[in-house]
C-alpha cells in the first residue's frame, strides 16, 4: 500500500531505458518530487522526458533503475490509483460531453465522487458552462483544460503532466498556473514536463533538464540563472545592486524613497532560467551523445 508519510510522492533512482534498436532514452536518472512539491522537467524534442514520465506512471518499463509513487513500485495498482496522468497527446471521443468524460474516467478510475466531484472539477478548469458541449464541438484549449480535470479525478496525490499548456491561450496558462499552485497548497506534487519555461519558472519549486536522455542541469529555478542583481531606475539615475535576495528588494525600494529618491522602476537582472537552459543544452550537445552499443546494458524489464 503507498505510505501516507512517505518524503517522497515521486522517486527515481538510476532510471535508464532502452528501446528495440538500441535507441537509448533515458541513462542514469535520478529525480524526486516531494510531498505538495511542484517539479519541471525540461529538455529539447527526444530528451527523453516523454519516457520518464511514461515510466513513472507505468505505461512503459524500465531498462535498470527504479522509479516509486509514495514508496510503492511505479506501475502497480496501487501506485496508480495514488496518481492523475495527462498525456501530451490524447484524444477523447468525440461524442461525448464534458461531462460524461469525466464520468467515464470516474468508472474507469473507481472514484465514487459522482455529480459532485465532476462539477467541482469543471468548476476548476473553467469548463462549468460547458459541461454539455460535446469533445468534437470543444475548441483545443477547451479540451486541453478537460483533460487536466480528469487527471485530478479521485484525488490523486502525484501529477504528471506532460505539456499541460501547450494548447493554451494565456488565459488558459493562468487558469493551469493558479489551479497547480492550489494542489500544491493540498499537498499534491505534480511533475510538469513543458516547454514553456516561463510558466516553468514561475510556479515550479525545483527544475530538471535533461538532454539525450542524461540529467544536464537541475536546481532551484531560481538558482539555475544568476538572477541575483538589481537595477533601479531612480529621479537621480540609474542605481545598480549585485547579489540581491528577492526578499531585500522592497527594503531597498524603500530605503530610497525615504532618502527623496523618485522610484520609476525596478528591473531584475542576471541570466534567466532560459539563459540557463540554452547553455545547459548547448553543452551537452557539445559531449557526443551515447550510441547505441554503451551502457546500460539492453534486455532489462520492459
Amino acid at each position: 500500500m503507498p505510505d501516507p508519510d512517505a518524503a517522497s510522492a515521486l522517486r527515481i533512482e538510476g532510471l535508464s531505458k532502452r528501446y528495440g534498436g538500441g535507441k537509448l532514452a533515458l541513462a542514469d536518472v535520478d529525480l524526486e518530487v516531494g510531498r505538495g512539491e511542484l517539479v519541471g522537467l525540461l529538455g529539447p524534442n527526444g530528451a527523453g522526458k516523454s519516457t520518464l514520465t511514461k515510466i513513472a506512471c507505468g505505461l512503459v518499463g524500465p531498462s535498470a533503475g527504479s522509479a516509486s509513487v509514495l514508496g510503492v513500485a511505479a506501475g502497480s495498482i496501487e501506485a496508480r490509483r495514488s496518481l492523475g496522468y495527462l498525456a501530451e497527446l490524447f484524444r477523447f471521443p468525440s461524442w461525448l460531453s464534458g461531462e460524461e468524460v469525466l464520468s467515464l474516467h470516474q468508472r474507469l478510475c473507481g472514484s465514487d465522487g459522482g455529480l459532485i466531484e465532476r462539477g467541482e472539477l469543471l468548476e476548476r478548469v473553467d469548463l462549468a458552462g460547458a459541461r454539455g458541449v460535446r469533445v468534437g464541438e470543444m475548441s483545443k484549449g477547451m479540451q486541453q483544460r478537460l483533460g487536466i480535470a480528469q487527471a485530478l479525478i479521485g484525488s490523486p496525490r502525484l501529477l504528471l503532466l506532460d505539456e499541460p499548456t501547450s494548447a493554451l491561450d494565456p488565459a488558459g496558462r493562468r487558469i493551469v498556473r493558479e489551479l497547480l499552485v492550489d494542489c500544491r497548497a493540498r499537498g499534491i506534487s505534480a511533475l510538469l514536463n513543458s516547454h514553456l519555461l516561463g510558466e516553468v519558472e514561475r510556479i515550479c519549486d525545483s527544475v530538471m533538464i535533461i538532454n539525450h536522455g542524461r540529467v544536464v542541469a537541475e536546481g532551484a529555478p531560481g538558482t539555475l540563472g544568476s538572477g541575483d542583481g538589481l537595477e533601479i531606475e531612480t529621479g537621480s539615475g540609474l542605481r545598480s545592486f549585485e547579489r540581491v535576495e528577492r526578499g531585500a528588494i522592497p527594503s531597498i525600494v524603500r530605503s530610497l524613497v525615504e532618502a527623496g529618491e523618485s522610484v520609476f522602476a525596478v528591473r531584475a537582472t542576471g541570466s534567466s532560467l532560459e539563459d540557463a537552459y540554452l547553455d545547459a543544452v548547448a553543452d551537452s550537445d557539445s559531449v557526443e551523445a551515447p550510441d547505441a552499443g554503451g551502457s546500460p546494458q539492453a534486455g532489462g524489464r520492459r
